[in-house]
């Protein structure tokens, strides 16, 4: 006869069934919530509204917070079963013990979550539980709740689930035997002998389990023994398996609850690592240790014991998942230098990795910061999210803009919300796309955002799998020993060079430009306050490291990766604009406080305190125009130093400064060469013309005898685009549409001094733009100085300049660098490359012209043929349905230019608009001031090639040593001299960690040469 035909539906009913019996309800619980709207202190935990409660009733609304006292009888004993408590309030709860300190996270069943990954909720507690306290026969319990989902999401706030019940343990690991078996033999080949003798394993034991008696359950366990016995064979791909709970930092919940959201994280991890001892976990972010840190101490001491056992890892080498298109230079390495630090410096570990599985694309720059970091190898998922092109690789070197690679791997399961199911080890080993030159793959499994990370489904799983006939071997162990093991083959993998590009969320190089700007503004300040404490340090006065660090800190973790790419809710965005305001005052005060200190050092011709301390913080010699008293004058100020001006114009020279200043008669507005005549204005360089609406129509180069603007087309041509997207993406095709011009209501001319310029009034919708387009004498630059208040729905701001330029790249500052981008779309790999991110500048040129567009804070531009196109603005309404809807500022610059970008030195352009000279009144000296004297003009610091720039000058972290960042912008091979300004010691050329590597020969005891290669960064240490 036939045997008895297995169908899969029949083995998921028995599965079903199982799962339902594990749990069986004995009693309810008393419940008793204080509500509050904001979190407060165990101390405090009555403080709130105190409210009673039984199962489906409401006690808050979204965000509030609440301590629950959940309490009961203990249950008589007798019964085989294991007590336990099952506990949903349809939000997120911490237990804590008598003392406050968390022991456990739960989240709700109903939580929004994508369930082929897994089920989010955790909602077990054993009553044994170290957080129960047992008096006389009944328990008490204290929790500590969110009122939102692990996505931020409000589930009714009601009490889900408040019962004591029997845990049956007999079914339950019954239940993972059963759904182990199933799920191998659905992802083996159709009529294999080792899928249909699992199959009839499980056909056997569906027969025995008529009833769910302990007889029954246990010869079905027998019978499926059988076949979790059975054992691999030899491997082919060997997956390491490292227990994972993403956590962002903001996103949909503010960053207040990210704190609780890690303690009730990281308190589940501890727990679970008593009950599974081959658990392995890992965590990134030092942000978010040092919260743990600050505010739950003892769970901190609990998670360094865990990492010194090895059961813990703490990964990653950012202070944050920085994002990596918009941040600047020095923000990345200050992101790897204090997240490094902190993990050296708290678990005596150094960081070899970069752990990013969620940020949207990486910039060029990143191999060069990690490889001159100590950082070998990168984690990342998110360019699977691709919409256009699949990256080719899962493993592969990753070689930057100056040479420098990493090893790379991004799991092949191409999530960090494994199941660790065997799906996802079918999944690994199926969609490798390396597995012909590699043998082992990362797993990352767990549930992120607050959902605990690995439940015991995760490690109930892997303890069946181990070894498991029919899987790829798994072995749960830190991400390290898998790096380790993978670099062996690398001599085998492809390189990918340049940027990896997202191709997806191309909006967040625009959403929330307040935050951008404010970004920009606060790198730019920092950089400032630290040259100038560096030289006030030499002077005597203390630099402010630990004030530094502080703000520095802050303003690294707003570059969260989905806090300064704008999408974050808009809560995130009304407290970090604040805080930003406070924090660029407060460096702004520095800053002022410190050149005023200077400027007591600078002799004063006969005590005269009339003159002002011109401070240039860039490694080049700028002339700018500067208003005194109402004059303008034309300045010198040599490089990373100062000059004297005296403030009344008069033709008296003030010791060095007569190479540094114009005589008065440059500061009579008659004699400047600038212009304006209704719809035109003109300076030395230029003449521009304006049609009726405020268009360029022309940009006549004098001295080329050049039209710079295409033929029958306009110049920023301000439009207006539909965009219904979110904060993360818009329509690919945006532009298919002409777009909307802006309304024109006013047009006047503007002057003033050596600035002459039309400003011009528009409005659009509910929403008004005043613009002032500028010519300066003797400069090439084109400003556009832009006031708006934006109150639109669904749209984007943008402007473009179509020049007569012919070329097929363009070319895009990036980081430490610059990145050659094509402006055809003759591929999919070009076309999915519309919008692209640029900092200070972007450019095309032929051979010996161009055209470059500068900015002071926007990051959003597209290129394609001859046009330069920047996103202005953008009006997203998810997930802050009123982003952007707010008064911005802002200026971009038009350079036209002789050469190309190096030739016209467009690095120095885009530094000088975003970089303004400093002003300080020179005081009349004190009768104690110090005997040293400055000289009346000075540089500190200057290379003597015009591709070098100077990122930073700081104060060492662990001596008084200075540090100077220096690199090479054009993609050349360079050698050049730098200058110091005061006597050094010994020069060393450093790691970015700041590590002696080399010493370097002192000339005259003031200079150094330095040999670049393309785009290289060379770090240096002056002692003495």
């Amino acid at each position: 006869m036939p045997y008895e035909p297995i169908r899969l539906g029949h083995l998921n009913q028995m599965l079903s069934k199982l799962r339902e019996a594990i749990y069986e309800p004995i009693a309810k619980l008393n419940v008793t919530a204080w509500v509050t709207p904001e979190p407060v202190p165990f101390e405090e935990r009555m403080s709130g509204q105190q409210i009673t409660l039984s199962q489906g009733e409401r006690w808050g609304e979204l965000w509030d917070c609440a301590w629950f006292c959940f309490t009961g009888s203990i249950p008589p004993s007798g019964s085989d079963a294991k007590a336990v408590l099952l506990l949903d309030v349809n939000g997120e709860l911490c237990l804590v013990d008598h003392e406050g300190t968390p022991v456990q996270g739960l989240t709700t069943i109903n939580s929004e979550f994508e369930f082929t990954l897994g089920l989010p909720g955790k909602r077990v507690v054993e009553l044994d539980h170290s957080s129960i306290t047992v008096t006389d026969g009944t328990f008490e319990l204290w929790a500590d709740a969110g009122n939102n989902d692990l996505f931020g999401k409000y589930q009714g706030g009601t009490v889900k689930e408040a019962m004591l019940a029997h845990c049956h343990e007999d079914i339950r690991s019954l239940y993972y035997d059963t759904e182990v078996l199933l799920e191998t033999a659905e992802h083996l080949p159709v009529n294999t002998a080792r899928r249909e003798r699992i199959l009839q394993s499980l056909y056997d034991a569906s027969i025995v389990l008529t009833e769910f008696t302990p007889d029954r359950i246990h010869r079905a366990k027998q019978l499926l023994n059988e076949q979790l016995s059975r054992r691999g064979g030899d491997p082919v791909l060997n997956i390491s398996a490292v227990g994972h709970a993403h956590i962002d930092l903001a996103w949909l919940w503010p960053i207040r609850e990210t704190i609780r959201k890690g303690a009730r994280t990281f308190s589940t991890v501890l727990r679970m690592m008593e009950r599974y001892p081959d658990y392995v976990f890992g965590a990134s972010q030092p942000q978010l240790y040092d919260w743990m840190k600050q505010h739950y101490p003892k769970l901190y001491d609990q998670i360094k014991e865990r990492v010194q056992e090895g059961r813990w890892e703490p990964q990653g080498a950012m202070w944050v998942e920085s994002d990596t298109n918009v941040p600047g230079g020095e923000s990345l390495v200050r992101q790897i230098l204090y997240g490094k630090r902190y993990f050296q410096q708290e678990f005596g570990m150094e960081m070899k990795s970069l752990w990013m599985p969620d940020v949207f694309g990486y910039s060029a720059s990143l191999p060069q910061l990690l490889k001159k970091s100590g950082v070998d190898y990168m984690m990342t998922q998110k360019l699977s999210w691709s919409e256009y092109n699949r990256h080719p690789h899962h493993s592969f070197l990753w070689e930057g803009i100056d040479g420098s690679s990493v090893l790379t791997h991004m799991p092949p399961e191409d999530t960090y919300n494994s199941p660790a199911a065997p799906r996802s080890i079918a999944k690994a080993e199926r969609e490798y796309l390396d597995k012909n030159v590699s043998s082992h793959a990362l797993m990352l499994f767990g549930i992120g955002d607050g959902g605990g990370g690995p439940g015991e489904e995760h490690l109930e799983r892997l303890e069946r799998e181990k070894n498991l006939l029919g899987l790829a071997p798994v072995v749960q162990e830190p991400s390290w020993r898998f790096f380790e093991r993978l670099n062996e083959e690398r001599e085998r993998f492809q390189i990918w060079r340049g940027e990896l590009y997202l191709e997806k969320h191309q909006g967040t190089l625009t959403s929330q430009a307040r935050s951008k700007r404010y970004n920009r503004k606060m790198e730019k300040a920092l950089r400032e306050l630290e040259f100038a404490a560096v030289l006030a340090a030499r002077m005597g006065k203390s630099y402010p490291a630990e004030a530094l660090e502080t703000i520095w800190k802050e303003v690294l973790l707003y570059q969260f990766h989905d806090i300064l790419p704008g999408s974050s809710i808009k809560r995130v965005y009304d407290e970090s604009l604040i805080r930003y305001e406070e924090l660029l005052q407060q460096t702004e005060g520095m800053i002022t406080e410190t050149y005023s200190y200077i400027a007591d050092h600078i002799s004063s011709q006969e005590g005269r305190d009339d003159s002002t301390v011109v401070f240039n913080s860039l490694p080049w010699e700028r002339q700018e125009w500067l208003c005194f008293n109402g004059q303008w004058r034309k300045v010198s100020v040599p490089s990373m130093g100062y000059t004297v001006v005296s403030d009344h114009g008069d033709r008296e020279v003030l010791g060095e400064i007569a190479t540094g200043v114009e005589t008065d008669a440059a500061a009579l507005e008659t004699d400047f060469r600038v212009t304006t005549k209704e719809r035109s204005m003109e300076n030395d360089f230029f003449v521009l013309t304006f049609d009726e609406n405020g268009g360029i129509t022309s940009i006549m180069d004098k001295l080329e005898g050049r039209e710079v603007i295409q033929q029958g087309q306009l110049g920023n041509n301000l439009r207006v685009y539909h965009d219904e997207g979110d904060a993360w993406d818009f329509r690919h095709d945006y532009s298919a549409q002409e777009g909307m011009p802006l309304i024109l209501n006013d047009i006047h001319e503007f002057r003033d001094g050596p600035k002459v310029g039309l400003s011009l009034d528009y409005s659009y919708g509910e929403s008004s733009l005043t613009q002032t387009v500028i010519l300066t004498e003797g400069s090439r630059r084109i400003d556009f100085d832009t006031v708006v208040n934006w109150q639109e729905n669904g749209k984007m701001l943008r402007t473009s300049f179509p020049v007569n330029i012919r070329t097929d790249q363009v070319q895009c500052e990036i980081q430490f660098g610059s990145l050659s981008r094509p402006t055809h779309r003759n591929t999919m790999w070009d076309f999915a490359k519309d919008e692209i991110c640029a900092h200070q500048w972007v450019d095309i040129s032929e051979p010996d012209y161009g055209v470059a567009l500068l900015n002071d804070c926007k990051y959003g531009h597209r290129a394609i043929h001859n046009v330069l196109d920047l996103h202005l603005l953008r009006s997203s309404s998810y997930p802050d349905p009123v982003a952007d809807r707010a008064e911005h500022s802002f200026t971009y610059s038009l350079y036209p230019h002789q050469g190309s970008h190096v030739q016209a030195e467009i690095y120095r352009r885009g530094n000088e608009l975003n970089i303004p000279l400093r002003l300080s009144s020179l005081s009349v000296p004190s009768t104690d001031a110090a005997e040293e004297k400055l000289p009346y003009t000075k540089s500190f610091l200057q290379p003597d090639h015009p591709n070098i720039m100077v990122e930073s000058i700081k104060k060492a972290e662990d001596s008084n040593d200075i540090i100077v960042r220096l690199y090479e912008t054009s993609g050349t091979q360079v050698k050049t001299k730098l200058s110091i300004g005061w006597n050094a010691a010994e020069v060393w050329e450093v790691d970015l960690m700041e590590n002696n590597m080399s010493s370097l020969e002192l000339q005259n005891k003031s200079d150094v040469v330095l040999s670049f290669t393309p785009f290289e960064i060379i770090s240096l240490r002056l002692k003495g």
